[in-house]
């Protein structure tokens, strides 16, 4: 397999995406309204790291928590925190510290993305006192109280837990023990007001070696989401998407199959005299199936297509197989896709046209009618059927680790695959 790898074609310099996603603002606001969100910054308080000299808190509450979209920017979050200081034994004082923060996501050296601060404004004001009026704290004595210089420093270690979860995005999934998928982002998320829009380009690695995909013979771009969409997050997938996955399982041998059938080399012979001479003993007949071309998915509106060109030897014996025909078939299925938690579900359905022509014959040539008659219903019922236990598991969809999509609706459409779906906070122990 090292060997075959080694010898394709090189991999295509030029990087173009073939998959992405656009996470809307209701996605945007789901997101940020998450109760981990508010429990972080309430746990950076209680242990003090908003730096309160001297002083004791004694209670912390988000108070508002708001994440908005500055188009061709980044993000704008919006924090004001509530909390009781006891400056003295008979002093309780209720401070707000509001804090103005803009990020934007950048890619890193290691190419993640990741999430920085570009601008950072907190102010602290007191809410309410135990003191007597006039024997109130300046403001400058709330300065000394509050160490406003560190606050924005502990505002950018909360962003560590986001940045794990955008590292995630980049990990390794297997597709079949020795197949995995990544995706990789191309560039930084665009900012606009329809939403954050990610595009990204999927590789496969075959036994640990990254294999060269076909080229997308059209370059993709993630459609423009609809500006009504209630959804939280659009994700996208190319033709090119999915036929680059039917050509990564074909390199790892996925979709070799061998077909058992009920015929035997005696009954054979009942139609193909010549068969008596090569055979004195009854055998069971077997299929061995491989893949003569690459497999190539075909999208239309409203329904997906599955093109496979395979050569079926024919034989028996075991363990030596000895084949004494091979045939080509060119076959079309229809291609069910749908969406289960993170994973994209593919199966081929009923076989909408197939052709059988003779390959290669030691028995004399066989007539097309013949071929049809022996093979065709085993080749019909058995490819699609093996191929679907291949792909059983589904394929990961690009996400990261703390979210699962709900609410999903799966649209085919003319070159593209459109997921709009809902995000989930998964449920996190300890």
């Amino acid at each position: 397999l090292s060997v075959l790898l080694s010898l394709l074609v090189p991999a295509h310099t030029t990087r173009s995406p073939d998959c992405g996603g656009i996470l809307t603002p209701s996605g945007l606001s789901y997101r940020k309204s998450g109760p981990r969100n508010s429990h972080a910054i309430s746990r950076e308080g209680r242990q003090q790291h908003l730096s309160v000299r001297r002083n004791q808190i004694n209670s912390i509450k988000v108070a508002e928590l708001s994440l908005s979209l500055i188009p061709d920017t980044g993000l704008r979050l919006s924090s004001n925190v509530d909390f009781s200081i006891t400056p003295t034994l008979s002093t309780t004082k209720v401070m707000r510290l509001s804090i103005l923060v803009d990020l934007q996501v950048e890619m890193n050296p290691e190419g993640n993305l990741e999430l920085v601060t570009s601008a950072c404004k907190p102010t602290v004001e007191e809410m309410q006192s135990t003191e007597e009026k006039e024997s109130q704290s300046s403001s400058s004595d709330v300065d000394e109280e509050i160490n406003i210089d560190k606050i924005c420093l502990e505002v950018s270690k909360l962003l560590l837990l986001p940045n794990e979860e955008l590292m995630s995005l980049t990990a390794q999934f297997p597709v079949t023990p020795s197949c995995q998928v990544q995706y990789l982002p191309l560039a930084a998320p665009v900012f606009s007001e329809q939403g954050i829009t990610i595009s990204l380009q999927t590789t496969f690695q075959v036994a640990g070696m990254v294999i060269p995909l076909p080229v997308s013979p059209v370059p993709f771009s993630m459609p423009e989401p609809a500006s009504s969409s209630p959804s939280h997050l659009t994700l996208a997938f190319s033709e090119h998407f999915y036929t680059s996955l039917f050509f990564a399982l074909e390199i790892a041998g996925a979709f070799n199959m061998t077909i058992p059938s009920p015929l035997t080399t005696a009954t054979m012979a009942q139609k193909i005299t010549q068969m008596g001479s090569l055979f004195q003993e009854d055998l069971p007949v077997t299929l061995q199936a491989v893949f003569r071309s690459s497999p190539r998915v075909v999208l239309e509106e409203g329904k997906g297509a599955l093109k496979l060109f395979l050569t079926v030897h024919i034989g028996a014996g075991s363990p030596a197989f000895q084949s004494f025909l091979s045939v080509n078939v060119d076959m079309s299925a229809g291609l069910l896709l749908s969406i289960a938690d993170i994973r994209m579900m593919i199966s081929a359905a009923v076989i909408e046209d197939i052709e059988l022509s003779l390959a290669a014959s030691d028995v004399g040539p066989v007539p097309a009618a013949l071929l049809e008659e022996l093979f065709l219903p085993t080749i019909r019922e058995e490819v699609p059927a093996q191929m679907n236990v291949v792909l059983s598991e589904g394929v990961f969809l690009p996400h990261i680790s703390s979210f699962t999509y709900t609410d999903v609706n799966v649209t085919i459409h003319k070159d593209y695959v459109l997921v709009p779906c809902n995000l989930e906070l998964r449920a996190r122990t300890g």
